[in-house]
This record gives C-alpha cells, structure tokens and sequence, in this order.
C-alpha cells in the first residue's frame, strides 16, 4: 500500500487545508503507529495567527482499505460538494466511500 496517499484534512473558512502523507514517509510529530493523530498536527500546519484549536473547524481523514479502496471519514459539516476538491489534492481517481 505504499503508493497511496493518505493523510487529513480541514474545512477552514470554506477552503480545503488538505496534509497528505506519502504512506512510505513517518511524519513524526504527528503518527501514532499507522495513525496520523489531528490534535499534535494542527500546531505544525495550522494557518498563521490561528489560535483556534483542531476540533474548531470540521476535519476529516483519507485512509486506504486493504484491497486498495480510498475512504474518507469527515466531519458532517463538510458538504459533499468538497469531494472533489479533497480527491484532488489526495491524487484521487476514483471515488472514495465514506460516510458522507
């Protein structure tokens, strides 16, 4: 599964702050196992002059399946009219499942 591009996301003021992680890359500050932990990432990629903390804005996740599929798990208040945006910014080609 080393080719595909996982990693998280926000919706911040209607825009898309996407963090892919190539899945051969360990990140450091922010993995846990295969994990990739939103609370200890934010203060590493949050805007500038942001205090808000992560849970402030709606954020998801893009994760991979065992046989290859792309998920997403993210936040209600993301509307599925970002759908594209995030497979884009993910390298996406075929739509993900997820709970949207």
């Amino acid at each position: 599964m080393s080719d595909y591009i996982r990693g998280v996301f926000w919706l911040i003021e209607g825009e898309i702050l996407a963090v892919p992680f190539d899945s051969n890359i360990n990140f450091g500050v922010a993995k846990s196992g295969n994990n990739y932990n939103h609370k200890l990432l934010w203060d590493y990629v949050k805007p500038k002059k942001c205090n808000k903390p992560y849970y402030y804005y709606p954020r998801g996740r893009l994760e991979f399946s065992n046989k290859g599929k792309p998920l997403l798990y993210m936040n209600i208040n993301i509307g599925e009219e970002f759908i594209p945006i995030i497979m884009e910014q993910f390298g996406l080609n075929d739509m993900p499942i997820g709970n949207f």
